[in-house]
């Protein structure tokens, strides 16, 4: 008994290792795998910086890889910004068996996001990119979301000291606070109950 579950076990564990192994439909004649491809983040390396009054995205692209023109897009994500379509330079045209000629970015390639901010600065920025890209040994990803938070350049993660006017109004709201306690309190009498 013992005998025959353990073969049975081996011959499932043959069978799943077996169809582990099997390539999808879309890569059979291709001499590539799963394991010659970059991950997405490895492939198409995204970063922003806030230059004066707007974004810049940045995105390094591997070799042997291309980003399609038309699928990058940026949305504001924090409260109070409102963001301009991206401004891409001119791609390479590619023509693609399934979406026919394209524009496509190899190596690098840069945009620019207006901006303004409805919060007076009270969040700090964050956009949403969204892109798409291939390898050219046949495999497509698909669309990939980040949500950025770009700095301004030379910009400090230290918080700075609080400017002068912030300093007034806090010791003014703390003194506001204990003079209104004290003249509330005035003229009153803490009644305790007789023992």
């Amino acid at each position: 008994m013992r005998v025959t579950r353990a073969l049975l076990l081996l011959s499932m564990l043959g069978l799943i290792s077996g169809s582990a192994a099997a390539k999808p439909w879309w890569m059979r004649g291709i001499d590539s795998n799963d394991t010659d491809f970059l991950p997405p983040d490895a492939a198409f390396r995204v970063a922003a910086q806030v230059d004066g009054g707007v974004v810049r995205v940045r995105w390094i692209i591997a070799d042997g890889y291309y980003m399609y023109r038309r699928k990058i897009e940026v949305a504001a994500e924090s409260p109070g910004l409102v963001v301009s379509a991206i401004a891409l330079p001119n791609g390479i045209p590619k023509n693609d068996p399934y979406l026919g000629t394209q524009e496509i970015f190899l190596h690098q390639v840069e945009g620019t996001v207006a901006y303004k901010r409805l919060d007076f600065g009270a969040h700090p920025i964050q956009i949403k990119v969204t892109y798409q890209g291939c390898a050219e040994a046949g495999l497509c990803y698909l669309p990939i979301s980040k949500v950025l938070f770009p700095q301004s350049p030379g910009a400090s993660t230290v918080q700075s000291p609080p400017h002068t006017w912030e300093v007034i109004a806090i010791l003014g709201g703390a003194g506001a606070f204990l003079i209104a306690g004290v003249l509330l309190r005035r003229g009153r009498r803490l009644d305790l109950p007789a023992p």
